[in-house]
């Protein structure tokens, strides 16, 4: 039983020294706008280092120094690393805002008018460049059935999503 605790305070301890970087989309097909309504919820701290890198300048995210700037640094970095396409035809996104939720913050972007797909084609390289172990979780709901999931990642940015 003592091994059992040793066990547990060392993997504790691993986690804390080797945090995970990862990220959640979700799509959803909204039928009376006819489009794709898109939430991806980041760590803020993770965003930080990637946007520094992609500005090539310091950022902070909840404190910054102009707010104004920070929204369109971000929509440039997230429209840079999100693609949809919807038979084989890229789709426009454009950028909504965002809100801070603890250690994390979601960021609302949508599409322009689609048809309702069966089938949708995703790259997400969100924080590829700047994390070697970032995984990028996409799910699709579509209207009838339950979400469609994929795990994207450096190497494997993009996938397919079917009803």
């Amino acid at each position: 039983m003592l091994q059992f605790y040793l066990y547990l305070i060392s993997l504790g301890w691993l986690v804390v020294a080797h945090p995970f970087h990862l990220s959640l989309t979700e799509i959803k097909w909204n039928t009376t706008s006819e489009q794709l309504e898109i939430s991806q919820k980041i760590f803020w701290d993770d965003l930080e280092v990637a946007l520094s890198g992609y500005h090539d300048e310091s950022i902070d995210f909840l404190n910054p120094a102009n707010t104004e700037k920070l929204n369109k640094q971000i929509e440039t970095y997230l429209l840079a690393q999100n693609k949809i396409w919807i038979d084989d035809k890229s789709i426009k996104v454009k950028y909504l805002g965002y809100e801070v939720e603890e250690d994390a913050a979601w960021f609302y972007l949508e599409s322009e008018k689609v048809q309702e797909p069966t089938s949708i084609r995703v790259k997400n390289s969100l924080l590829l460049e700047d994390f070697s172990d970032q995984k990028n979780v996409v799910q699709f709901y579509f209207e009838t059935n339950s979400p469609r999931s994929i795990i994207l990642g450096k190497g494997n940015e993009s996938g397919v999503l079917n009803n």
